[in-house]
């Protein structure tokens, strides 16, 4: 029986004239869909036909993406995060912008993720991008209807090796503070002391800051929130050597040297050279905000702390970040000899009780 559901419904799939019809029965019940699929096809063996749905509009991916873009992503995501989306829609349209939406098939997106791979794209941005791609095409099936499958679905994840183990040691931040100028420094510093990303460090505004209270306020991040944390004393430093030089006109916390907000290239630009001249490698600025969380949890830190400080979605997003040295987990092992110590003297004391009784 040609039954299936698009969510809660029961759709019906038969051929009429040569065309195959998909038609919704427009009931979650199974045995009522069965009914009116039964009386449909009644209908069309005694010659009372059915109408065919009308033809659906030519629309491609690009239709597809820019909807999605529109009316899913702008509205229902963070700033940063549509932008990202922009960044990702734009790879698939190069690829697929003129397909129609019913004509892309599975072969034609493991084509796509072999050609990226040879681009030596990240496993992780490909699955970005097909999964953006997957998405608008769920929408497209269950709430705007214009396409009854996804080809997405029947592609392979890349597999993610993600498990970063690198983070900034405090022998590597004291070369890589000595050879950056005093405005990296600051920004350095306010980043492994607040863990804020790169972009938020440069849309921090003083609007954002409360020196009484020691605090600052992040608007814009991935998961569109809002945020009040506290600061501390070294990164209260960087802010009020900032404020000695602030006047009333200036938004932004951190200015270049012509009175404009610093932006993400030029401080990549300064960033990456610096790392040469320490004999840093392996280490991306995005890994400063991984130093933070793996410095708390060293230092004893509860991971539920570290996760609010950072504002991690879930708790096994915070462990991906954060790491041990052998040092710092050796407290841990340590607990054991004590217990040993403790349970030998409770079983000593036991067993001169009765000596001592009978003197």
């Amino acid at each position: 029986m040609a039954l299936y559901r698009r969510g809660p419904v029961w759709w019906m799939r038969f051929n009429y004239q040569g065309r195959q019809v998909r038609r919704s029965t427009d009931v979650t019940d199974r045995k009522l869909a069965e009914r009116i699929y039964f009386k449909v096809r009644d209908l069309m063996a005694d010659g009372t036909g059915v109408e065919p749905p009308p033809p659906r509009p030519h629309r491609t991916v690009k239709d597809l993406l820019e909807r999605y873009l529109r009316d899913h992503s702008a509205p229902n995501k963070g700033a940063l995060t549509h932008r990202r989306d922009q960044s990702l829609a734009a790879h698939v349209l190069r690829a697929f912008g003129e397909v129609p939406l019913d004509q892309l098939r599975p072969a034609q997106l493991a084509d796509y993720k072999a050609s990226r791979r040879a681009q030596g794209v990240a496993p992780k941005t490909l699955n970005d991008e097909l999964g953006l791609l997957g998405h608008a095409y769920k929408l497209g099936m269950r709430e705007w209807e214009w396409v009854t499958d996804n080809p997405v679905l029947k592609i392979a994840k890349e597999k993610v090796r993600n498990l970063i183990e690198r983070w900034l040691t405090p022998e590597e931040e004291q070369r890589l503070l000595a050879v950056s100028p005093p405005w990296l420094q600051e920004i350095i510093v306010f980043a492994l002391h607040t863990g804020m990303r790169r972009g938020e460090i440069l849309n921090l505004h003083w609007s954002h800051v409360d020196l009484a209270r020691r605090t600052l306020t992040i608007l814009e991040q991935k998961n569109g929130s809002r945020d009040t944390l506290p600061v501390n004393e070294t990164a209260m430093a960087v802010l009020q050597a900032r404020a000695a030089g602030r006047t009333s006109s200036t938004e932004a916390v951190f200015l270049n040297e012509a009175g404009h907000p610093r932006n993400a290239r030029n401080l990549l630009r300064a960033f990456y050279p610096a790392m040469r001249k320490a004999g840093i490698t392996r280490f991306r600025f995005h890994d400063l905000r991984h130093t933070f969380a793996t410095r708390l949890i060293q230092a004893g830190v509860d991971v539920y702390t570290v996760q609010k400080l950072g504002r991690w979605k879930t708790i096994a997003m915070v462990l991906r970040y954060a790491h041990h040295q052998p040092e710092s987990l050796r407290g841990g092992v340590e607990v054991l000899d004590r217990l040993r110590r403790e349970s030998s003297t409770i079983l000593a004391q036991r067993g001169a009780a009765p000596s001592a009784s009978a003197a």
